[in-house]
């Protein structure tokens, strides 16, 4: 089965380990990451690295993100969500318009403490095991961006919004503190990951139709190729008498390419390279006067 990414539409109760796990039974390959937790009851875009594409989990993860969010308001959970257990509860007396105003006043660079119950480690332990223990423990405040709220319906105690986000914002932390600053409390009452990266929920497939495609054999129709990753940086091609040099990892100059691709004027920072016959290579970096291999995804070395 060739490299790549497949789009898969997350449902609701999988873990994102479960849908690995899934797939990695399906399309009997062991090489499988995915690009980002979903808490299980979330739903929506999850991308799914296939082969050589594993070297790209990094690199999605922290790319930006889209959600739609229901916030409830009047309620304070331990998980920050609406499975989790009620710590408090709180009358809703607000007006639509102190609401839109507290949303949008989120908008931007800020720190953001994650919740209890995250993947995220502390003295090589998970929080939510922590959590899960009874324990809680204090929270480093971790540098995020959130480009855009756009809010879809208010009709309360509930704000329907689509965040346009950096990685690493939770959500479900983004409610708590709209609650909060309300004097009301708030929890995430549902989630769905719309956008990751180039990858929409609009092309998503779920694992039922993988299945079905892998029983007809036409399941690579779905695998995208790994340069889908970076549609959003410059191509560039190599010259046939570099293309040795370049398949082993050696620097390029600018003279190495083919004439015409590269813009001498380019303010980009990255380019996908590939050789003269359209094959990908990978992704390079300019420093100075020289391209330097990035992350290499040849694949008949």
């Amino acid at each position: 089965m060739k490299s790549g990414i497949i789009n898969v539409y997350k449902e609701a109760g999988y873990t994102s380990f479960d849908v690995v796990a899934k797939l990695r039974g399906i399309l009997h390959i062991k090489k499988i990451g995915h690009t980002g937790t979903l808490d299980p009851d979330a739903v929506g875009v999850l991308p799914i690295c296939v082969g050589k594409a594993t070297k790209v989990c990094d690199m999605l993860t922290n790319t930006n993100k889209t959600y739609v969010a229901t916030l409830l308001m009047g309620v304070s959970t331990d998980t920050y969500d609406a499975s989790g257990t009620i710590l408090d509860e709180k009358e809703v007396n607000v007006t639509p318009e102190m609401v839109e105003n507290t949303i949008k006043s989120f908008i931007g660079e800020q720190e953001q403490i994650p919740p209890m119950y995250s993947a995220i480690k502390v003295n090589g332990k998970k929080l939510y095991e922590l959590a899960r223990e009874g324990k809680v423990i204090e929270r480093k405040a971790r540098r995020i961006n959130i480009y855009n709220i756009e809010i879809i319906d208010i009709n309360l105690p509930r704000v329907k919004m689509r965040i346009d986000c950096s990685k690493g914002t939770y959500i479900r932390s983004l409610c708590n503190d709209i609650g909060e600053k309300l004097g009301c409390h708030g929890c995430m009452e549902n989630l769905v990951r719309e956008r990751v990266g180039n990858f929409s929920i609009d092309n998503t497939i779920i694992i039922e139709e993988i299945q079905s495609l892998m029983n007809e054999n036409r399941v690579e129709e779905v695998v995208l190729p790994i340069d889908s990753v970076f549609s959003s940086y410059p191509k560039i091609k190599v010259k046939a008498k570099s293309q040795k040099a370049c398949l082993n990892g050696a620097k390029l100059k600018f003279s190495d390419l083919v004439d015409g691709c590269y813009n001498e004027n380019s303010q980009h920072k990255h380019y996908r390279l590939y050789l003269e016959n359209g094959e990908f290579v990978g992704i390079y970096q300019k420093k100075q006067n020289n391209l330097v291999i990035e992350k290499m995804f040849y694949e008949n070395i």
